[in-house]
Parts: C-alpha cells; sequence; structure tokens
C-alpha cells in the first residue's frame, strides 16, 4: 500500500472512485458527478496550499483523501475539512485509515491545529471511522440537503491535531514543504 501526492493525471481515477458516491448515495450532496476535466481542476486548486493524496495498490489508485480550506475568513486558517473516498471494492481493507493518517500527519506538519468533517446521517462508517481517528461531534445541520427525494441531516466532527497555543504563523503551503514530505 502506497500513499502519494494526487496529479492531475488521476482525475479520471479519482473520479470514478467518487462518482458512486454522488450517483448511488447521499454521502456527497452534489447531484451530477463531475467530468474529469472538473476534478483535475478541483485537485489543481488545492494542491498548492494542502494535501490530496491516492492510496495505490499493486500499482491501482484504490482511494483517496484530501484536506480543503474550511472557511474563507483569515482567523480560520489553522483549520481544515477532510474528505476520503474509498472504491467500493476495497473497503473495509485498511485504506481509508492509511489515508486518513497520511492526511493528518501532513496537516500536522504544516501547521494545521484542527481537522472539520461532515458527514451526511445517518452513516454509521463514517461516523465510525471518524471516531476512531479521535473526532468528535459538534453539532448537526437539520435538512441541509435535499436528494434522492428526501432531506438529509449532516453532522460536523472536529479532532484537534495539536495543542492550541497561539499560531507562530500561518499555515506552510503544501508546495513548500512538498520537498520534505513523502508525497
Amino acid at each position: 500500500m502506497e500513499i502519494r501526492s494526487a496529479t492531475l493525471e488521476d482525475a479520471a481515477v479519482i473520479g470514478a472512485i467518487y462518482r458512486p458516491y454522488v450517483t448511488d448515495s447521499c454521502v456527497s450532496f452534489e447531484l451530477q458527478p463531475p467530468i474529469d476535466a472538473v476534478m483535475a481542476e478541483r485537485i489543481a486548486e488545492i494542491l498548492p496550499q494542502l494535501p490530496w493524496l491516492v492510496c495505490e495498490i499493486d500499482g491501482r489508485i484504490c482511494g483517496y483523501a484530501y484536506a480543503a480550506r474550511h472557511r474563507d475568513r483569515p482567523a480560520y486558517q489553522w483549520g481544515a475539512e477532510t474528505s476520503v473516498y474509498v472504491a467500493a471494492s476495497w473497503h473495509r481493507r485498511g485504506v481509508a485509515r492509511r489515508l486518513y493518517e497520511a492526511l493528518f500527519e501532513r496537516l500536522v506538519e504544516q501547521g494545521y491545529y484542527t481537522a472539520f468533517a461532515g458527514i451526511t446521517l445517518p452513516n454509521a462508517a463514517s461516523v465510525g471511522l471518524h471516531s476512531s481517528f479521535g473526532f468528535e461531534p459538534v453539532g448537526v445541520y437539520r435538512n441541509a440537503g435535499f436528494k434522492h427525494g428526501r432531506w438529509w441531516d449532516v453532522g460536523w466532527w472536529q479532532k484537534a491535531l495539536r495543542p492550541y497555543e497561539a499560531p507562530l504563523g500561518a499555515p506552510i503551503p503544501r508546495a513548500r514543504i512538498s520537498l520534505r514530505m513523502r508525497g
């Protein structure tokens, strides 16, 4: 199992992994899966600042995880929203766990303090994964999205990545420390 930074060339495979989460479930609130070019744009937008990782097994990408800005206001800059998606054939094999371990390691190295996650409810598998990493529930947006003929709640979780103290500076952009990081 190899964890590495995503590249723009990975966009089609990442899109294929993500597609069933859009079309067959309410895990994602998107109504149409993004085309490969849009997925490449998303990767290109995130990578300069935050990690976007893929997991390869035997040369095949079987999952991905990334962090994104939590909110736009400057005082929020030390928190990142995290997401992980795994191809159905690789569920329950430790892929999500390895991706999240690597993602959190990189966020700490960059200087982030808090990871946030939004989970469409109910979703016992995602709640279990996040809880196992020390995420704690902080609230629920009731009836936050309408998809597949019904309203869905979104639970919000957060995890401290390091002790809270006055930051010495803004988080370090991923691109500036990528040479020190493993992928």
